[in-house]
């Protein structure tokens, strides 16, 4: 028997649909590793900068004001948690997008 013309149409216009999705998705690959690369140095950037910004607050603060407290240690410490906070938020809204992109596909 013949297929009639819509069953063609509808089976021809899921090939299509397909094979763009097959298309994008080579597309994207691509991009992928560089975001992977570009999102390691997010990571790294958002950890050294406020850890970097604490030790030498500290070390400015234990030379203008000697005291028991070891300003340096401690500022430290609060910058990387702070950067370790900031590097969370990125890597967490990173997934969510990523798995949002997934989820529109499906």
């Amino acid at each position: 028997m013949m297929k009639s013309s819509d069953e063609d149409t509808h089976f021809m216009h899921k090939v299509n649909q397909t094979a763009d999705r097959k298309l994008k998705a080579q597309r994207q690959a691509h991009k992928h590793v560089w975001q992977g690369l570009g999102m390691m140095g997010i990571v790294g950037w958002s950890v050294a900068v406020p850890t970097l910004l604490g030790l030498t607050l500290g070390l400015w603060m234990d030379n203008a004001y000697p005291g028991a407290y070891a300003w340096t240690l401690n500022l430290l410490l609060l910058g990387m948690i702070i950067g370790c906070f900031i590097a969370w938020h990125w890597v967490s809204k990173e997934y969510t997008e990523m798995n949002s992109d997934e989820d529109e596909h499906k």
